[in-house]
Order: C-alpha cells, then sequence, then structure tokens
C-alpha cells in the first residue's frame, strides 16, 4: 500500500476525519463535502494558505486552531498543521426553511442555536427539533459545531431528514425572520415571564444559548420576547439540550390544543 493511501485520503476513517496538507487537497479537488477545515494558528506556508482560499470559495468554514487542537483532531494521524471535518449533509438557505412551512401549510417552526459549541448537545437538539416537527434549524458558521459525524451519530440520523441552515451572522438572521412575519423568542434564565406562561402560537422561533453563557448580547437584544424554564431546585439553569427539548415540546403542546379546538 502506498503511503498516500496509508496516511492520507483514503484514511480518514468513519470518524470523517481527513488530516494532511495532501489529504485535504484531494478532498477538495473530489468536492468532497466539508464542514470545517482547521489550520495551524499563526502558520504562513504558501500552501495551506492556497488551501484555505480554495476551502473558503467551495463555501467551507475556515478557523485557526492550536496544536493541541490538531492533534485531538488528527487522532494518529500526521495532520501537517490542517485537518478537515466532513460534512454529512448539505447546508440549507433561510428561504428553504420558510418554503418547507410553507408547503406543509403550516406556520414556520424554526429552532436558532446560538453558538452551541458541543457536537453532543447540538445532535441531541436536532434530534428533538426533528421529532417535534420543526421545520429546521440554524446555527452560525462561527463558533459553532457544524453538521459532522458526532452530531450526526447523536441525532440519531435526524440531520438526514430536518434541514439545517448555517448564517454568517445570527442577529441579521433574526431581522429577516421578524421582517417576514416570524416571532422570535430567546431563552433566559433571567426572563420573567416562563415557557408556561407563554403564547408560542403563529410563526416562531425559538433561540438556544450556548452551554455556558446562554444567548450573546447582541442576539439577545434582537429577540421579541424572552422566556425562561421554572428551576425549583439550587442550580439557575439547565444543559442546552434539555432546555430546547421542554420548550419545545411546550410548543408542540400548545400547537395540539389548538388543532383540537379547531375539530
Amino acid at each position: 500500500m502506498d503511503k498516500r493511501k496509508r496516511d492520507g485520503f483514503l484514511d480518514w476513517g468513519i470518524d470523517g476525519i481527513i488530516a494532511g496538507r495532501n489529504a485535504v487537497i484531494e478532498a477538495l479537488d473530489a468536492k468532497t463535502p466539508l464542514d470545517k477545515i482547521f489550520i495551524a494558528k499563526g502558520e504562513t506556508d504558501g500552501t495551506l494558505a492556497h488551501i484555505a482560499s480554495r476551502a473558503r470559495e467551495m463555501g467551507c468554514v475556515v478557523v485557526d486552531a492550536d496544536k493541541r487542537k490538531l492533534e485531538t483532531l488528527a487522532g494518529q494521524r500526521a495532520h501537517q498543521g490542517i485537518v478537515a471535518v466532513c460534512a454529512v449533509t448539505n447546508y440549507v438557505e433561510i428561504e428553504d426553511l420558510l418554503e418547507i412551512a410553507q408547503k406543509k401549510g403550516e406556520s414556520p417552526f424554526i429552532i436558532i442555536c446560538d453558538e452551541i459549541t458541543d457536537p453532543h448537545n447540538l445532535g441531541a437538539i436536532i434530534r428533538t427539533a426533528e421529532g417535534a416537527g420543526a421545520h429546521g434549524v440554524i446555527i452560525p458558521k462561527r463558533r459553532s459545531a457544524g453538521i459532522g459525524p458526532i452530531v450526526h451519530k447523536t441525532s440519531a440520523g435526524a440531520v438526514s431528514h430536518l434541514p439545517v441552515a448555517r448564517v454568517a451572522n445570527l442577529p441579521s438572521t433574526i431581522r429577516y425572520l421578524q421582517k417576514v412575519g416570524v416571532w422570535v423568542y430567546g431563552t433566559s434564565s433571567t426572563a420573567v415571564k416562563t415557557l408556561w406562561e407563554t403564547d408560542f402560537s403563529g410563526a416562531i422561533a425559538i433561540v438556544i444559548g450556548s452551554e455556558g453563557a446562554g444567548m450573546r448580547r447582541l442576539v439577545s437584544e434582537c429577540c421579541d420576547f424572552q422566556v425562561s424554564i421554572p428551576m425549583q431546585g439550587k442550580i439557575s439553569s439547565l444543559n442546552a439540550s434539555v432546555s430546547a427539548s421542554l420548550i419545545m415540546y411546550e410548543i408542540v403542546r400548545q400547537k395540539t390544543e389548538i388543532r383540537m379546538r379547531s375539530k
């Protein structure tokens, strides 16, 4: 077996990781869907700069990473300052999510993830969103887990059925949704109104904040409403995916009641 097959593109395995310069170049040549490319921070090598430029032209997110991050991603493979993570689904546009709702004759029901960096959390949120009948999920291009193999596995395959849009700017995206008639609800532990007291009827989008800091200030300020989950114990918040599940199924409950009353 030649070295390229042992160390390169044909050896990235089921984890969806492609490590090494030649391997990533071959992936780009083959138009392999890539979610993100991580390049050694501070690297000035011309080859890496060329790869980064090509990747951006193909719509792939390119981020700087320190040596530890690259080594963790690459595992036993030689990374040569660059590691790519394959995408397991194609991203869609915001308009596609709205069109899906329209074709179903339903009001839009969208989940917005604000910097959910843990792929297990993102996968769990997508799994619940698909089960709750959401029309899609929105994630930011930067400082967020992408739809890679871990997300696919954690979602139990839901990413194959629920469209995901990836956007450059969440505040701008929220303003666009509001412009087309979607009410945007932010989740916050400090919100006065609880999800049990909130009317979730009509076209809605729910913003789920990051695991540690919650929603960013600019994102929070764009929301039409803020809602909280009542906490009875000593801790003040829940895991992001658990919070998302509670809110989504309160929405399901309310929508089911509305349908029952209309019969």
